[in-house]
């Protein structure tokens, strides 16, 4: 469960780790699957050619059970509120990341887009259309040298500034992480690490970025969104704890 602290903690920093959010029980069995499907094997470094590979689609029992535990939705019932988030059928998408030298060609800093515009462009806007957390499903232990994800400690309250005059359309995803990211330029960084079973709970509006892989074993770690139930309210009396950032910093301009 979250603590008052734990709260805070989203609320001022943009994000917050569930230690054993799922099963390490279950985190092995999705690692299995996943294996499968890479065609590599798992006991030759050899093998494992690419930087990254990224392999979509997950929603077999061990990802919907992840993805759904009591912990969880008392998690996403404390952050979002009750009743307005949708429930997870999957995991999607894992960038597997594979110790290398070579770039992985997508470690930049950015905050990710939450729905397509008229053109089909990717976009954000200010009510958070499309997502109401930003998750990191930790399906291997993940230490300092594992590619964790960088995290940029407090930046989505650099974010909504940027969006206040945009509408309900929102900005594009690229026009926005060109504002974004120099906004928040010296803020302090975190990186997402911890055990299988582990998931991050992240602001929508929180900057991050992937890194290279300095470990000797493969990390795996699904990013899904939690999709909404409507949209921010940013008149509420009592705003939810992902809504206060958001207040908060527009009150700040």
């Amino acid at each position: 469960m979250l603590s008052e602290r734990d709260i805070e903690a989203f609320v001022e920093d943009g994000f917050v780790a569930l230690r054993g959010a799922f099963p390490r029980e279950l985190a092995d069995q999705g690692r299995e699957l996943l294996w499968a499907d890479l065609g590599c094997d798992p006991g030759d470094p050899a093998t494992w050619t690419r930087p990254v590979v990224r392999l979509g689609g997950y929603h077999a029992p061990p990802f919907r059970e992840a993805a759904t535990t009591p912990a969880l939705h008392a998690a996403f019932d404390r952050l979002v509120g009750r009743g307005r988030w949708q429930r997870l059928g999957g995991l999607g998408t894992f960038p597997v990341r594979f110790p290398s030298d070579e770039d992985p060609g997508d470690a930049g800093w950015h905050l990710d887009a939450s729905f397509p515009g008229a053109q089909g462009e990717y976009r954000v806007n200010l009510r958070s259309r499309g997502r109401a957390l930003l998750m990191l499903f930790l399906f291997s232990d993940v230490g300092p040298d594992d590619a964790p994800t960088r995290i940029r400690v407090g930046s989505h309250r650099d974010v909504a500034p940027l969006l206040a005059e945009a509408g309900d359309e929102g900005r594009e995803f690229m026009d926005l992480c060109g504002a974004a990211v120099p906004a928040g330029e010296g803020r302090p960084e975190a990186l997402a690490t911890g055990a299988a079973g582990d998931v991050f709970l992240c602001h929508p509006f929180l900057v991050h970025a992937a890194q290279p892989h300095r470990g000797t074993g493969p990390r795996f770690m699904a990013q899904p969104p939690l999709l909404p139930v409507g949209e921010f309210d940013l008149d509420a009396e009592r705003p939810t704890p992902v809504e206060r950032p958001v207040i908060e910093a527009l009150r700040a301009r």
